[in-house]
């Protein structure tokens, strides 16, 4: 665990990270050093950019493709294994699966399981919606990628998993004394 030393600024004296080298003496972010900033700068622009072409071309926007895209690989899901997955709260969820539904996109049906449950699966028009907006978010996602070499990708990839996996972690952290 890095050591905590005192760093006396002109208003107030500030407890900084003695090994953190993206914070200066003024305790201001190195921004371009950030990495959670730089992957919310990069997931905010990635989306508002989806969001923008998929509402024009197929009237959904990059939550409800979330959704069939996740519908796609796991259908006949509950919302909350949804939520689990793509990391949005449920109320957004239920939003999105209530706006694709009256489009006719998905279906809810009571959970063979648990009948306390509803799951939600892709229709044969959602199936169809699906096909066509994977085509523009491969598209997308090739653009993105473009200036990468294979091995790049394998790497960002698997770095991305490894922090994944720290999520968790991370959130789990608690700065009260």
């Amino acid at each position: 665990m890095p050591q905590l030393v005192a760093v006396s600024t002109n208003i107030t004296e500030q407890f900084v990270l003695k090994a953190c080298p993206l914070m200066s003496q003024k305790s201001k972010l190195n921004l371009s050093r950030y990495i959670p900033g730089l992957l919310t700068f990069l997931a905010n622009k990635l989306a508002t950019g989806a969001s923008s072409c998929y509402r024009k071309h197929f009237g959904i926007g990059v939550v409800e493709w979330r959704m069939l895209s996740m519908l796609a690989v796991e259908n006949h899901i509950t919302a909350n294994r949804i939520s689990q997955v793509i990391g949005l709260d449920k109320s957004a969820i239920s939003r999105s699966l209530q706006a694709l539904e009256s489009s006719g996109y998905v279906s809810s049906q009571v959970d063979s399981r648990d009948a306390r449950r509803n799951t939600v699966s892709l229709t044969e028009s959602g199936h169809e919606l699906h096909d066509q907006v994977l085509k523009v978010a491969l598209e997308r996602e090739r653009r993105l990628l473009s200036d990468l070499s294979p091995e790049e990708i394998d790497t960002l990839i698997n770095l991305l998993g490894r922090l994944h996996t720290k999520v968790n972690y991370v959130n789990e952290y608690d700065p009260s004394p």
